[in-house]
């Protein structure tokens, strides 16, 4: 398709054009708070409109093709509204069926038929049949002065001024704030169940005071779909048989891995097409045709079996129900249609957190998939079945297992990326049956947020006035030089509702020891050996992942079993059960085990703490056995820019491990692993050996 990049001269031409703000993942989560706006997430070809002020109109697709002749009929509608002026809307085109819903499906047919006919003598057929709609969402330029810095609010404002002359062809979409819902008596998840009901593909929250960034991905504008939609790449296809000999009976697709840029393969298609749609891909296949595939690693030969390769030049969108994690491949996929308004280097592999949104019930976001539920004749219950939102900063009264509890500013943003305090009592509430046998009988160190990440935070040992009467504590004796001072109480956080109690006081973080205590509060001997392995400036969790797989042969040895974890920051933790009655042993071992793999392999490890001996190495932090130390909980929050969790992992997934990102884990991530694989350190203490 042509492409026709007009710039426009100054004065009274057409308008520059403006690469489009992109809307990110919202990670299953459906951002809420006065904040936000949301609209109607919508199903058909992103499209920047540009009017001069003599109303010459010029509709440019997301990745610059110009859509002027293919969709003249909207050209010119909003000449009379402009009174003279010129303007830059960003919107969608879309096309409606006969139930009076979006319908990408026509599009894509009324889209071939115009290929088809547009070099013949038919090329200027109006298409009265399947006839198509500018949605606009976004006001970028009026009357020669630019909006793009101008908040959300103003930009939106103005654009609702606009009159619309002739809606049928241009409209504009329709939003809501979180606060007209709340005024309304409604939620954001009502809002869904109606988006659900109307045949709408989800929605988009906006940040009302965020400006409008062109061709950037941020987290301003976040996509909340109710069906899981991918681009991917047409790489190769089988060929029909039966009925369908002659033309391509399956898709086999790519994408580019988002961490190395490679072109992978992602799976195949095989449904969802018409007969006349797999005619005109089959021309389109011909010309197209390789001998060899085009990905960066062959695929399986189960799955190539008859393939025919092609150059990957078209990208195309399908509908899936699951991105498998290990192979990499889309499960139960649906053809949606071509996408020529997009380039084969913007299509990326879903990403391990787009999938957590189809464990949760359609309307519903997974962070709400178990939020308080109301009882038939009291307050909502925590951990078991959804229920709405409270209002903004309002208090509730929950039941916690056999606890009863207020909760306060829900809404409350405690980490950049939004998520809420809410949120965190949601994912504590849901985590709690794996995490408590990890804190059972271990005094608990806080690390509070109380205005949030970003904010001011403080370690609290001692437990803080106001706490629940029924909430066990022990009272211990300082450590070190300080061991003569008042002794410290300590919480123990042994149930449910413990677990609330805390989260409630914006206790992100969880910290404890490597012994316990028994009944009476006196502390026993260390019964866990610890290895903490932080990343020095040049190196990462990789860097760790090589360096505890030594550690792992030596432990081993020794009779040991160590399991692993991720610090939910830059590093991880190795763990063994033992036993000793010795409580400055454990240290003793584990600094003798660190420095032997320094003297093997000094450039690479450091068991110094100095910040001069890190640089370029992985500290092994053996001083964590010391008893008056604590490290973070399996399951813990972390106080870093996202929800991020120190997760249990496995020794698979160190070994495989080529970057970073492999081993970040969120909440939303964790409780997905937990319905998948249960506690992986759940056999920690039953692996209990005796300290060599």
């Amino acid at each position: 398709m042509a492409r026709r990049a007009v710039r426009g001269p100054a004065g009274g031409g057409v308008p520059g054009w403006v690469s489009p703000m992109l809307a990110g993942p919202d990670g299953g989560r459906l951002r809420e708070g006065p904040e936000w706006a949301y609209e109607y997430k919508l199903d058909g070809y992103r499209a920047c409109m540009r009017v001069a002020a003599d109303g010459t109109t010029v509709l440019t697709s997301r990745n610059e093709v110009d859509f002027t002749d293919e969709f003249a009929d909207l050209a010119g509608v909003l000449t009379e509204a402009l009174d003279g002026r010129s303007a830059v809307l960003d919107g969608e085109i879309v096309v409606y069926n006969d139930a009076g819903q979006i319908d990408f499906g026509l599009l894509q047919e009324r889209r071939g038929r115009y290929q088809t006919h547009r070099s013949s003598a038919r090329r200027d057929e109006p298409f009265d049949d399947v006839p198509v709609r500018f949605l606009a969402f976004d006001l970028l330029h009026l009357g020669g002065t630019s909006l793009l810095r101008e908040p959300y609010d103003e930009r939106r404002r103005q654009l609702t001024l606009l009159p619309m002359p002739d809606p049928y062809r241009v409209e504009v979409v329709r939003g809501f704030t979180f606060t007209d819902l709340v005024a309304d008596r409604r939620t954001p998840q009502y809002l869904l169940e109606h988006v659900k009901a109307s045949g709408h593909e989800g929605l988009v929250a906006k940040l009302r005071t965020a400006a409008y960034t062109p061709g950037r991905r941020g987290n301003a504008w976040l996509k909340h779909p109710l069906i899981q939609t991918t681009e991917v790449i047409v790489c190769g296809y089988r060929p029909g048989q039966g009925r369908l000999n002659g033309v391509m009976g399956g898709l086999l697709l790519g994408a580019h891995d988002p961490g190395t840029g490679d072109l992978v393969y992602v799976g195949d298609v095989g449904t969802g097409f018409t007969e006349a749609e797999r005619s005109r891909l089959q021309a389109r296949l011909d010309i197209l045709e390789r001998k060899r595939h085009p990905f960066a690693v062959t695929p399986p030969r189960a799955d190539t079996a008859r393939a025919h390769w092609v150059k990957p030049e078209l990208v195309g969108e399908v509908v899936y129900r699951q991105f498998t994690r290990g192979a990499g491949r889309l499960r139960h996929t649906a053809w949606r249609g071509l996408r020529d308004d997009k380039e084969p280097a913007e299509v990326l592999a879903p990403q391990r957190r787009e999938a957590v949104s189809a464990k949760a019930r359609p309307g519903t976001s997974s962070r709400d998939a178990a939020r308080p539920r109301e009882q038939a004749q009291g307050e909502p219950v925590i951990g078991d079945q959804p229920a709405a939102s409270p209002v903004a900063g309002a208090k509730i009264a929950v039941q916690a297992g056999r606890r009863r509890l207020t909760l306060s500013n829900l809404d409350k943003v405690l980490y950049p990326d939004g998520f809420t305090k809410g949120e965190v009592i949601n994912y504590y509430s849901r985590i709690a049956p794996v995490l408590l046998p990890h804190l059972a009988g271990r005094p608990v160190t806080f690390i509070r947020f109380p205005d949030g990440v970003g904010g001011e935070q403080f370690f609290e040992k001692n437990v803080p006035h106001g706490a629940p009467s029924w909430l066990p504590t022990v009272r211990i004796a300082r450590s070190g030089a300080r061991g003569s001072g008042e002794p410290i109480t300590y919480a123990l956080l042994d149930e449910l509702a413990a677990v609330v109690w805390a989260a409630n006081m914006a206790a992100l973080e969880l910290h404890v020891p490597q012994w316990t205590v028994d009944g009476d509060g006196v502390r026993r001997p260390p019964d866990r050996l610890v290895f903490d392995l932080d990343p020095g400036p040049g190196t990462s969790i990789v860097h760790c992942c090589g360096v505890a797989e030594r550690l792992r042969d030596a432990l081993t040895e020794d009779g040991l079993t160590p399991l692993a974890k991720t610090s939910g920051s830059k590093g991880m933790q190795l763990y063994c059960a033992i036993t000793t009655d010795d409580s400055a042993a454990p240290s003793a071992y584990a600094k003798k085990l660190a420095q032997r793999l320094v003297r093997e392999t000094p450039d690479l490890v450091t068991a110094v703490m100095a910040k001069a001996q890190r640089s370029g190495r992985v500290f092994i932090d053996w001083s964590q056995n010391n008893p008056a130390k604590t490290t973070v909980a399996p399951y813990s929050l972390r106080g870093r820019d996202h929800p991020t969790v120190s997760t249990p992992i496995t020794w698979d997934e160190i070994r495989a491990c080529r970057r970073p990102a492999q081993l970040v884990f969120t909440a939303d991530d964790v409780l997905e692993r937990v319905d998948d694989h249960g506690d992986l350190l759940a056999d920690l203490d039953t692996t209990r050996a005796a300290l060599p």
